[in-house]
Formats: structure tokens, sequence, C-alpha cells
């Protein structure tokens, strides 16, 4: 039996879970805690890398206290966390600024001159395209990949970039800070996009560092997953109320572990996420790139293993802004509108509840409403930050119900193009794993089912998947499980969802306009947004 706890840095708030490994991982404590996100006008979008650990040292110590194990049991840390942020540290590893979130979009003009000129396809210069996607199996083509961020910081802040030591991602900034040496994991080394993982090399690629104008100097050493990175210095085990000298692994990235925790973890198996951000992704044996569609397979966690990946940034994120902004007045507490919906004593356990036994009683199609969720632009199947989420054909007769359940489909039938633009490729797997957030509505597991048309199986403790991963990491590192495929068997299935095949003709009549409304407002977009 060994212990370990795990930090879920996620884009709103940190869960962090204590939990015992032995032939199961068994969740014994937890706590999670909210920080900002500092959405500004000009399309940026950073964090506050001292609220992230404020609220680790606040998480961990509740955590471990509703374990009942004390500190000096634990014997193993690990991270899953957001990917593709970057946190520029100085030569003491402390932030020269704000971290970028990966939402951040503030580098058009560095993206357009570093990657958008001569002959183009997707977007990016034949010549760059292909030497990036020779190197790194992938390329630097959206305007939130960290690459252009740190351009944009040599050009808009060149006092912050004198003082740059090194370019970190979330997690690494944050063992950095526990362990006082700057390391990045292969997963998050791939998300810089300036990883060489050609056979023989292994490593940051000098060639591609200066063709896109980064000093490789910048970047840090390169580990697994698995690794120790060190051990958890005094200062900070005192204020997260652990052990000093407990070991630290590299743990891994959202994209990278949350499959790990779905037991989504052999060959063509493939799982759906929604948090913040929500994501098709499958498992395969190669590097693989679709350049046109902005998807591409990611180095994951478990060796020789990548994850083929498409991303939509604003998927739970919707329903937020759903709760905030249409729902909220429909029970009258417009006046309590502040954390209601952990708070509201109603006969539903919270304001999410309330809106999934809502939705459910709607129709399929939401009276033929649909809603796009690019609340933030989008990157994929198409890359544009100049697109918006709306409400397509709403009537006299639509209500606040359907523009409710419009929401969830809009995401589902996104998800749904990930799916149908993976499998050019591949084919996903006849059952898809869904987990995050979203997994714990039945109603938006089952519209999942039906959009997809494919069976949907849902774990335990969905929304814990991040930090079961990240608990996989410990377990394969501390030598108690062999592999990450053994994790399949530790991550059962708890439920299943059938299609609803009433419901196919509607669904597919929606999905087929839904795709439409993209190229249809694309010059809109871009007079508005632009």
């Amino acid at each position: 039996m060994k212990y370990a706890i795990t930090f879920d840095i996620g884009t709103t708030g940190v869960k962090t879970c204590v939990f015992a490994i032995s032939d199961t991982i068994k969740l014994l404590g937890s706590a999670s805690k909210g920080y900002e996100l500092y959405v500004l006008p000009n399309g940026g979008a950073e964090q506050d890398p001292d609220e992230w650990w404020d609220a680790m040292c606040v998480t961990a110590k509740e955590a471990v206290e509703k374990s009942g194990v004390a500190p000096e049991q634990i014997e193993g840390i690990s991270f899953c966390s957001q990917m593709q942020g970057l946190v520029l540290v100085d030569k003491e590893l402390k932030p020269v600024r704000r971290a970028f979130s990966y939402m951040d979009q503030r580098a058009r003009e560095e993206l357009k001159k570093g990657i958008a000129h001569g002959v183009q396809v997707a977007g990016a210069s034949v010549p760059i395209l292909l030497k990036s996607l020779m190197i790194t199996g992938a390329a630097a083509i959206s305007v939130k990949d960290p690459v252009w961020k740190y351009n944009w910081v040599k050009n808009n802040e060149p006092e912050n970039f004198k003082k740059v030591y090194k370019w970190l991602d979330v997690k690494d900034y944050l063992i950095a800070r526990m362990t006082g040496r700057a390391t990045m994991t292969e997963d998050s080394a791939f998300g810089a996009l300036l990883y060489d993982l050609r056979d023989g090399h292994k490593c940051w690629s000098a060639s591609l560092c200066k063709t896109l104008g980064v000093n490789v100097e910048h970047m840090p050493e390169i580990v697994k997953s698995t690794d120790v990175v060190g051990g958890l210095r005094e200062k900070e085990a005192a204020e997260l109320g652990l052990k000093p000298g407990t070991a630290v692994f590299g743990g891994g990235g959202d994209a990278s572990l949350i499959g790990v925790g779905a037991g989504a973890v052999d060959l063509g198996d493939t799982h759906v996420y929604t948090g913040t951000s929500g994501w098709v992704s499958t498992v395969v044996g190669r590097s693989m790139v679709d350049a046109s569609s902005g998807i591409a397979a990611v180095i994951g966690a478990d060796p020789g293993k990548f994850n083929y990946f498409g991303e939509l940034e604003t998927a739970g994120k919707c329903l937020e802004w759903v709760r905030d902004h249409l729902a909220l007045d429909e029970i009258g507490i417009y006046l309590k509108k502040e954390n209601v919906a952990d708070s509201y004593e109603t006969e539903y356990t919270s304001l999410y509840d309330y809106m999934t036994e809502v939705i459910d009683g709607v129709p399929a199609g939401s009276g033929g409403v649909i809603f796009t969720p690019w609340l933030h632009g989008n990157r994929c199947p198409f890359e544009d930050p100049n697109s918006r989420g709306m409400f397509f054909n709403i009537s006299l007769e639509t209500g606040k119900s359907e523009l409710i359940r419009s929401v969830v489909e809009g995401v589902c039938y996104h998800l749904r193009w990930f799916a149908e633009t993976e499998e050019k490729k591949l084919k996903i797997s006849d059952s898809v794993r869904f987990v995050g957030g979203g997994a714990l509505s039945y109603a938006t597991c089952q519209i999942l089912a039906d959009v997809l048309n494919k069976r949907v199986e849902t774990v335990d403790k969905p929304q814990n998947v991040g930090a079961v991963g990240a608990a996989v990491v410990i377990a394969v590192g501390l030598g108690e499980i062999n592999s990450f495929g053994e994790a399949k068997k530790l991550i059962p299935a708890v439920k299943t969802y059938e299609p609803n095949p009433a419901n196919r003709a509607t669904y597919d009549r929606m999905y087929a306009v839904f795709k439409k409304l993209y190229k249809s407002n694309k010059q809109n977009f871009a007079a508005l947004n632009g």
C-alpha cells in the first residue's frame, strides 16, 4: 500500500486528491479551490501562478486531513494540469509576469510574421510547415500556441523578456517551485511544438527554435512523466503541510493523463472529455497529424503511445455562461448570483442539476435552435480566433429551456465534428469513455450518445479522472503497477448509455446545419472581431 497526493491544475481551479494505491486506486480525501482566469479585452487570457500555489496549499492540507493519512506516509506527489500555458521564469525560478493561459490569443501579429507568409497550407508557410511536421510531428499554426506568446512578450514587454531564464508549462512551474529544478515532461515539451521526437533525437530542436524565434537556452531539461524530478523542499513542504523530501514526479498534462484516468489506455481506445474545455482523443501508436484540421497525435505519458487529439477550448465554459446569464434568473436568484451553484438550497443539489432536469424535458433538437460553442474563438477543426458563439434559428416558441439544451447539444455537435475528422485517419472505438464534469449529467451523457451515435460509458467520479491519471503515474513510478496498461483493470465503466435511434434523424439534420454555420459567418466574425 502506497499513499500519494495529486494536484489537478485546471483552468478555473485546483482539485487535490489523496489516494491509496495497491491493487486498486482508492480516493481517500479531496478538496478543491478556484482561482481567477483573467480575460483581457485584447484577447489575452492570463493566470497568476501565486494563486495556483495558494490554492494548492489550502487544498493539500484539507485533503490530507480528510484522508486520515499522516503527511509522512505520503510517498509521492504528482500533477495533471492544463497544457500549453506559458510561464516565463527568471534565474530564481520566479515568474517574470503573469502566466499565459492556453486560451490567450493576443499574438496575431507574431503568428502572421512568423509563419503566415509565402506559399501557404493551413495558413502556414509551406517550408516552415514541412520542417515542423518532420521534426515535431505537428506545427505551431494556431495563434494560441505558446511559441507565439513567447514572441509576443519579446516584442511587447522587452524588459520582462530580458529577465527570462526558462520557459515552463503550468505544472512544470509548480514542480520547479517544489524542487528547485526547471524541467518539462515529454508531453508538455511536445505541446511547446519545439520537441524533436525523431528516433535518435528526443530533445529540443535548436534549428526549429531558431526558425520560430526562440532562444533554445530558454528551454528546460526534458524528463519522463514517471521520473522523480526531486524531493519537496522544506519551505514549500511547510506551506503545503507535507513532508520535506517527498518525491515529486514529472506528472503529465490533461491531454495525457485524463485518458489514463478514464481507463482509455489501449491502442484504439477513445475518450471524450468536457471540463472547461473539451476534446475527443484516441490512443495511437505513432505520430500523426492533420494540419488542415489542427488535429495532431500528442505524446502520451505512456511511453510509445500518442493521443490523437482535437480540442474545443470552451465546452463546460459554455455551460458556466449559461448558468450565469440564462439560468439564474429563472429561479429568481440574481441577487445571490455569486457561488449560487454551490450554496443555493433547492430540491436540486446544484444549479447544474437543475439545468439537467430542465433540458431532459426538452425534445431532441431544442425546437430547431443551434448553438455554436466558440465563445473564445476556435482552433479545431478550423482555426479562427474571431469566431464566436451564437444561437441560430430562434423563433417565437423558443424559451430558455430550449436555449439551455441547445448549448449542450452544440458542444456535442462540435465533439462529433472532432470524431468524424479523426476518422479520416483512424477508427475511433465503438464505445467511448466520457469523463469530466459534463459526465456527471445523465442528460448530457445521453445527448452525447445520441449525437455521436455511439455507446457512451462513464466511470466512477468522472470529474476526478485527471487526478486518477496522476496517481497512475506515481503507481508506475513507485513500482506498484508495471505499466500504464494495467490501469484499465483498475478503472471499470460504471454506467452505459446507448444511442436512442428515435433521435438519429433529428441530430443528423441539426448537425449538418451546425457544420455550415462557421463557413456562412466567417466574414461576419472577421468584420466584428478582427
